[in-house]
């Protein structure tokens, strides 16, 4: 159909349309279309009907506007107007790709029309179309070259695509087209000439970029980086004297910089550890309070000197009162050696200055505080913690408290000790103290938090969590709003130790969404930060964005969602009701009453919680239509609710398994269990060929792991067993299986395996699974195997030791070992005291009680009995136990921690 073109008046009004649009003005957008539609000359104008459509996406009309924006598209094919609607269209439903091609049919009708050009250049940054985006931006360039976001669009076009010097000369030319005086402060010039500086120096132009920071240091404003760079470019050009001329003079700035003293020695160049020392010992002289330049030597000293500069280190750290010495020294402790000589010194200090206030009885010095002695007690409680010695660490951590009732480290410290020592109740009940003690603190509140959630205490953690929430709304709900990654992900893995996967599936979609959301609001940073000219900033924000889902968080997220995955694929989660009618049928008439009145009493507890929701969901819905009434202008179609009970019950769990392992298999290649979760999925959908793929990227990771032994020996049996597969693949699959295992079978490979790997429990127990898969009569040697708890084996921890245990228990190591877990658990008991794990069977339902109960006489949850009164805050005034003034509590102690008790 030809295009109608519209007369005066008409035109007039589609022109009012482009501007109420670019306004937001879409009720009145809508009021001019229809000026315009209603004449039956132009019922059928594309381009206001186009246009029609657009503002009607804008308010939420998704379906009509497709439908208006299309029928004007087939009324007027050659319009680019029409042909950029929708794109526009495309582009707001995160359609990239579709949007890509509909600008390029615009531009076949209008070639040169820079809104298009531009939005273009946008779509293709975005989608990393790097050559389509250099030849967009050189369109651009050749009709605006006035304006400087053609210049540096076309330069950072260059950049990403590795053509450092073409991007280093156009910088240069648009930098000659600045007229500015060298005396005028400009940020944005002075951004352009660190942009400029850097692209040379990826160029590997070091020479030149040295060159042109002297030439134009005074324009730039950031003088620190200015010296770093310089620096930088020093050691580049191996001109040693100069560099450590330049760290010398960054060190007088800010002498508690590791990296400026890395620097001084890459220039000095030491040719012995002598040498290396007299570098720190110069800084000792300048800085005589530096902890850094004390502490780095510490990392390649040995013996005698090593004992002399820890002790000098240690000193001043213990009697400033720096509760962070600890983690300092925590790199150390791969070395045995070190660590002896650090237990020695510091066990030392602590008796020493319990008897004569001195670190050393030797000492001619004035006597210590009581400070002194109370972070020495709270250093050896963090080191013996690490080393595995709780009982130890509890006695250090527990005489501090004694003597400093109100310090909030050192709950915390408890509490981490109760929570490494396999006592996570416990531990979230002392992180609470700590938080009890101020609750105005949100980094202890948010710890707090994050204990309660490991303690499967979530409901508990949401309240903690809401003293800093917004009000009027639900602490979770505005957590999610905030992006508030750390809270979603434990409570997926929280939701997931209860066995709630719909709950646990529901926070991991949710951390997906947010880095969804996160590379899409990229998409508003490509003009903005053209035109502050903040380039450095936004080619670093680019290639971030390009492994953004490499992030812990999204890892996490995504490990936990595909386990879930793999269990509900395993065993689909059955009719509840059902369930209950089959256990039912077992028990007495005592014990279904019994039942009955437990049931009768949760449902009218969950009804009440029903009602207070209801209520704060009927308050939340007034606040979202004041709002949305305020706001009606602008608003965006609506997300696809997450329902848990539908997340726990997909319709085919691998499927949405490899939509959260595809990200990971593209960024974190480099981690094992990337590709030991990409095999679990493929086994179960007997996908050959990728199997075998993710096995050999996982054996040259690390060829020795347990797991992977386990995925070995069920690949090679599975294909040994397999008879129908195609000629191609079982003749590959041979070929790899021998490079892989030799020309030895499933059971003396396992067998092979466990020679080599007697004295690590982690390795024996996989090699037990798989003797008991290959041969299940062989139970009972797999037992003794799975169960050692020899000093001398290596791995013997809580978490491998629990891994054990539930291996017998459902059944791995044999179907018949039942009294066997039992004894195990009572052996694991002995060796791990604290530990919730290996508590006899329905003792750890006892064991729970409600933190914010004030107790005389405190158990723990092994049975350890404390007499210690909870000291609990009160939310207004102070103690609920007695009288508290300004600094000072009811025992009349000081406070030490710089802030009130």
């Amino acid at each position: 159909m030809p295009s109608i073109t519209l007369p005066q008046k008409e035109n007039a009004l589609f022109k009012r349309i482009l501007r109420c649009y670019e306004h937001k003005q879409y009720r009145n957008g809508l009021k001019f279309c229809k000026q315009i539609l209603t004449n039956p000359k132009f019922a059928e104008h594309g381009e206001t009907l186009a246009m029609k459509g657009l503002i009607l996406n804008c308010l939420g009309k998704k379906e009509e506007a497709y439908e208006l924006v299309r029928r004007g598209l087939r009324n007027d094919l050659k319009s680019h107007v029409c042909w950029h609607v929708y794109g526009l269209l495309q582009r707001s439903d995160k359609k990239y790709d579709e949007a890509i091609k509909c600008y390029r049919n615009a531009l076949k009708w209008d070639k040169d029309n820079l809104h298009i050009l531009r939005d273009l250049s946008l779509l293709q940054i975005q989608m990393r179309d790097l050559e389509g985006y250099r030849e967009t931006r050189y369109q651009l360039l050749q009709l605006r070259p006035a304006q400087r976001a053609s210049w540096i669009g076309y330069a950072v076009a260059y950049h990403l695509l590795e053509d450092f010097e073409m991007a280093a000369k156009i910088v240069e030319e648009f930098r000659k087209t600045q007229q500015t005086s060298p005396d005028k402060v400009d940020y944005e010039y002075s951004e352009l000439l660190l942009y400029q500086n850097q692209v040379l120096r990826e160029a590997g132009l070091y020479k030149e970029a040295l060159d042109h920071l002297n030439s134009y240091e005074k324009q730039i404003c950031d003088k620190l980086a200015v010296e770093e760079t310089r620096g930088e470019l020093f050691l580049k050009l191996e001109r040693p004297e100069e560099a450590a001329v330049v760290y010398r003079r960054l060190l007088e700035r800010n002498p508690e910089n590791w990296a400026y003293y890395h620097g001084l020695e890459k220039a000095l160049k030491p040719n012995s550890s002598e040498e290396r020392l007299k570098i720190y010992e110069d800084s000792w002289v300048k800085f005589p309070k530096g902890l850094v330049p004390r502490r780095l030597p510490l990392n390649f000293l040995t013996g005698e000197k090593f004992h002399e500069c820890l002790d000098k280190y240690l000193r001043m750290n213990f009697i400033k009162g720096c509760p962070p010495v600890f983690t300092t020294l925590k790199s150390l402790y791969t070395d045995k050696e070190k660590v002896s000589i650090i237990e020695e010194l510091v066990v030392g200090y602590e008796s020493n200055l319990k008897s004569c206030r001195m670190f050393s009885e030797n000492d001619d010095g004035k006597e210590e505080p009581p400070t002194t002695l109370l972070w020495v007690q709270y250093f050896l409680a963090q080191h013996f913690d690490f080393i595995n010695q709780p009982s130890r660490a509890l006695e250090y951590i527990n005489s501090a408290i004694d003597s400093t009732p109100t310090l909030i480290e050192l709950f915390a410290i408890k509490a981490k000790i109760y929570k490494h020592a396999g006592n996570i109740k416990e531990a979230a009940r002392w992180m609470d103290e700590a938080q009890a003690l101020d609750t105005a603190d949100r980094f202890i509140n948010s710890k707090c938090a994050k204990y309660m959630m490991k303690a499967s205490l979530i409901k508990d953690a949401e309240e903690m969590c809401s003293k800093f929430t917004r009000e009027g709304t639900s602490a979770v709900e505005n957590l999610n709003e905030m992006q508030c990654m750390w809270f979603q992900t434990e409570c997926a893995l929280s939701y997931k130790s209860m066995n709630k996967f719909g709950e646990a599936l529901k926070k991991c979609h949710e951390i997906e969404r947010h880095f969804v959301e996160i590379t899409d609001d990229q998409f508003d940073f490509h003009t903005y930060c053209m035109r502050k000219m903040t380039l450095r900033s936004y080619v670093d924000l680019l290639k971030l964005e390009d492994v953004l889902r490499q992030h812990p968080f999204y890892y996490k997220a995504a490990r936990t969602a595909i386990q879930i995955y793999l269990t509900l694929y395993d065993k689909p989660l059955t009719d509840n009701n059902k369930q209950s009618q089959a256990d039912t049928e077992n028990l007495t008439d005592k014990e279904l009453k019994k039942l009955r009145n437990k049931q009768r009493r949760a449902q009218k507890k969950a009804q009440l919680e029903e009602e207070k929701k209801n209520a704060e969901k009927e308050k939340q819905l007034k606040n979202q239509k004041k709002k949305k009434e305020e706001d009606d202008e602008e608003i965006g179609g609506p997300k696809e609710e997450l329902i848990p009970d539908k997340l726990a019950k997909p319709e085919n769990p691998l499927e949405e398994a490899v939509k959260f392992l595809i990200p990971l298999k593209n960024l974190v290649r480099n981690k094992i269990e990337t590709h030991l979760l990409a095999f679990e999925i493929y086994f179960r959908k007997e996908k050959y060929l990728l199997m075998l793929q993710s096995i050999k990227r996982a054996v040259a990771i690390e060829p020795s792991n347990p797991w992977l032994h386990q995925c070995l020996v069920r690949f090679f049996k599975r294909v040994s067993e397999s008879a129908d597969l195609a000629d191609a693949v079982r003749t590959v699959l041979k070929q790899e299986i021998s490079r892989l295992f030799g020309e030895s079978n499933p059971q003396s490979y396992n067998k092979n395996f466990l020679s080599q790997h007697s004295n690590s429990i982690p390795h024996r127990l996989a090699a037990a699974k798989m003797m008991v898969y290959l041969e299940p009569s062989s139970d009972k040697m797999a037992f003794e195997i799975a169960t050692a708890l020899d000093e001398s084996l290596s791995g013997r921890s809580i978490q491998v030791c629990t891994e054990v245990l539930e291996a017998l228990r459902e059944g791995h190591l044999g179907d018949d070992q039942q009294k066997a877990a039992e004894a195990y658990r009572v052996t694991c008991h002995k060796i791990f005291p604290y530990s919730l794990s290996f508590l006899p069977p329905g003792y750890q339902d006892n064991t729970s009680a409600v933190l914010s109960t004030s107790v005389i006489t405190r158990t723990d949850t092994c049975g350890v009995t404390e007499k210690r009164t909870r000291r609990k805050v009160d939310a207004t005034i102070g103690w609920t136990g007695g009288q508290r003034k300004h600094g000072v509590d009811f025992l009349q102690r000081p406070c030490f921690h710089g802030r009130p008790p």
